[in-house]
């Protein structure tokens, strides 16, 4: 090993090299450094010189900080499982301290189960190398799966990563710096307004409040299904969202800390869900949508009847030369009531209080609905600084001018154009 860089060339058992003569192998290079605190090495082996040298110079790095212990020898398999579990009792928690939600870990556990554990699983997880996780990610995608399936199967692989770096059991964390295809840019759909209310107009009766509280209300799907009439307030015009609906779970807590939330009732559905109310006769404590009072509604079945019925019409519609409705999800009506609430004028800011996300989250989320609003906001512009010259320019005329304002406009406006700007 030489001592100027810690690395050890390692050759095949039958190379020549190892009698001294000409190397007819493929060597590996095995890097180490000194753990003076634990008085043992730490042994990395790699396929490459750069590799090997790029991650002692990490580990070292890592040892003067204090942030690296000895490798654990436990697989990437026998990690996950045990994270998996620590997720589901609360004791893994997410990046903001908060819990996982039951249908995100049962996603992680399939991405793990179908994605990276076939190929991973057997490996020590401080032996997997960002090369390993990029050849993994090059496969899924040499596979024809979407841009986003790929990102989410290794999105399981970072969480677990995330202790066992912090803790310094793995020296470097190889989930970063890889390359990931770029998810299509596409735009969520959202109906107009005109748009909605046909396809809300093509609904059975008995649909048509839960379709119409997705357009005008925004909650999600979760928040539909866990919805209680002690949390419509119609005297107050608000709906409170205090819950999710998980299939397995029940009832859980919204997905982010803003999840919990008071939602603005507008008159286009206030008056679907008096209507709706006074038909179903239900309690307070009954949940609004159910399919029956004390059980949340199944949203296939709720799909299912919305496609058959917008079918229906535009059966109709066809025969009469019209222009056909586009069916539209439950979780693309929301993003209708984003889009609607900014055409009322409503900035993307307060609209994230109603809809239950953060401000940055809104912008980046929504920045499309920005474009081609730039001669409007021009416009605001420009009117509010006229305002505020005029207010100005009435302070330097003095009150004589403002008293002849009140007894005669027309004069008013002739002595305020003849006054220095």
């Amino acid at each position: 090993m030489s001592r100027t860089t810690g690395i050890e060339i390692r050759h095949a058992r039958a190379c020549p090299n190892r009698s001294g003569a000409t190397c007819r192998c493929k060597p590996t290079y095995q890097a180490q450094v000194w753990n003076r605190r634990e008085k043992r090495p730490i042994k990395r082996t790699f396929p490459s010189f750069s590799e090997a040298k790029s991650w002692r110079t990490d580990a070292m790095s890592a040892l003067r900080k204090g942030t690296i212990s000895s490798p654990t020898r436990h697989t990437l398999r026998e990690v996950a499982e045990a994270w998996i579990e620590s997720a589901k009792r609360g004791a893994t928690l997410t990046r903001s301290g908060k819990p996982y939600k039951p249908s995100a870990l049962r996603g992680y556990e399939a991405d793990l189960r179908r994605y990276v554990l076939p190929d991973l699983g057997a490996t020590r997880l401080s032996e997997i190398r960002r090369a390993d996780i990029q050849e993994l990610v090059d496969r899924l995608v040499a596979y024809g799966h979407s841009a986003s399936k790929v990102r989410n199967a290794i999105m399981p692989l970072r969480a677990i990563y995330r202790r066992p770096v912090a803790r310094g059991e793995v020296p470097i964390n190889p989930t970063t710096q890889i390359e990931l295809p770029m998810v299509d840019g596409c735009r969520d759909r959202a109906a107009s307004p005109a748009e909605a209310a046909e396809l809300l107009d093509a609904l059975p009766d008995s649909d048509r409040p839960l379709w119409a509280t997705a357009f005008y209300a925004g909650l999600r799907r979760g928040e539909l299904r866990a919805l209680r009439w002690a949390d419509i307030d119609l005297a107050a015009n608000l709906i409170h969202v205090r819950a999710g609906w998980d299939d397995k779970e029940g009832l859980i807590e919204p997905k982010s800390k803003k999840g919990t939330r008071a939602v603005p009732i507008a008159a286009v559905l206030r008056g679907r869900l008096i209507e709706y109310g006074l038909a179903t006769g239900r309690g307070d404590q009954d949940f609004v949508f159910g399919s029956r009072a004390d059980r949340p509604f199944t949203p296939s079945n709720v799909r299912k009847r919305a496609l058959k019925a917008w079918e229906t019409a535009n059966e109709k519609r066809r025969e009469v030369g019209q222009s056909e409705l586009n069916p539209i999800g439950l979780h693309e009506c929301r993003h209708t009531y984003v889009s609607l609430m900014f055409e009322a004028g409503l900035s993307l800011e307060r609209i994230g209080d109603y809809v239950g996300h953060s401000s940055a989250y809104m912008t980046d989320r929504y920045r499309h609905l920005l474009e081609g609003h730039e001669a409007e906001a021009a416009k605001l512009l420009d009117d509010y600084l006229v305002r505020t010259n005029t207010a100005t320019r009435l302070e330097q005329v003095g009150r004589p001018l403002r008293q002849l304002a009140d007894t005669n406009s027309a004069e008013f406006d002739h002595a305020l154009t003849e006054q220095p700007r």
